[in-house]
Parts: C-alpha cells; sequence; structure tokens
C-alpha cells in the first residue's frame, strides 16, 4: 500500500488460505467473523479471503475494506448500531457456530480502555483533512465511540451473522 501503515510485518513464504483446502475450527472462524462485523470488513469473502497461512498459522491481512462508515461520517452514531448485512458474504460464516460465546469472551476483553489504547496508536496525520472534526483528537474519539458503542451493540450484528449463516447451512 502506498503511504504509512499500521502494523505491517511480511510474512516470508506464506500462501493464500484457500477455505476448500484448509479448514478452520469454529472457535477461530467465530473470532474472525464477529472482528469482521464489529470493523464492518466487506472484504472477506471466498473470492478474496484476505487471509494467508503462515507456518501454518492465519495471519488476517489488508483490513482497508474495514470500518468502511469513515468514508462518510455522516450519520456515524447510527451506523454503529446497524447490523452487517455483508457478513453473510464472510468465507467462515458457515463455520462460526460459537458466535454467542465468543461475543461474551471479546466483549469481556474489549473494554473501553483497550479500545482507547488502540485507538491512541492511530498516527495524527491519519486524523487530519476531516471537515466534520475540528482536530485529531476529536476525530480519534469518534473512533473510539464509534467501536464501543458497537461492542455494547454487539447483539445487533451477532443476531445478524447468525441468520445469516443458518440460512447457508
Amino acid at each position: 500500500s502506498v503511504g504509512l501503515n499500521l502494523a505491517l510485518h511480511y510474512l516470508s513464504g506464506s500462501t493464500t488460505f484457500d477455505p476448500v483446502v484448509t479448514k478452520v475450527d469454529i472457535t477461530t472462524a467465530s473470532k474472525i467473523v464477529w472482528l469482521d462485523c464489529l470493523l464492518n470488513n466487506v472484504d472477506r469473502t471466498v473470492r478474496n479471503t484476505n487471509i494467508l497461512l503462515w507456518h501454518k498459522e492465519i495471519w488476517l491481512i489488508d483490513h482497508g475494506a474495514s470500518l468502511y462508515f469513515h468514508h462518510s461520517w455522516a450519520q456515524w452514531k447510527q451506523k454503529a448500531i446497524q447490523p452487517f448485512v455483508h457478513v453473510k458474504d464472510h468465507v467462515l460464516l458457515a463455520h462460526a457456530a460459537e458466535l454467542q460465546t465468543i461475543d461474551a469472551a471479546l466483549k469481556l476483553l474489549l473494554t473501553n480502555d483497550c479500545i482507547d489504547a488502540i485507538v491512541a496508536m492511530i498516527p495524527e496525520e491519519w486524523l487530519t483533512g476531516e471537515a466534520i472534526f475540528t482536530s485529531a483528537e476529536e476525530h480519534r474519539k469518534a473512533y473510539a465511540d464509534f467501536l464501543k458503542i458497537r461492542i455494547s451493540h454487539s447483539n445487533i450484528f451477532v443476531n445478524e451473522a447468525q441468520h445469516a449463516r443458518e440460512k447457508l447451512i
């Protein structure tokens, strides 16, 4: 990618994940589906999994299609509580049988302090130039608030994922 990238690691010798060849356990699949629902990642489909295998481990890559709401900050608070309808196309949805359990576990891990610490790592230069915000800190707070709202209403995206999974299997 052009420009500054966050959390880059080159995976020498990695291979593209193929859902037909590599089976993913239900706990891992459920965690990945939950994360992608939280982040609104529209780009983890059979056509483009954005998953690599490296030393027999799954690595999630290219989250450029995540947090899709930030391309237009209009009504971002409402967007935070919307279901993630694109989950129906998720490459691992059929295997995500533990969404309720994972939801409870990840909500305990992703506390407000944790979200604040993660969002604090966003480089300031990524938070300038958005007319709706008066400062980088206000922009940073909007990201944190979006994620906190989304996590506190995770039942909305978990229910959407479960309904989509029921139709799939």
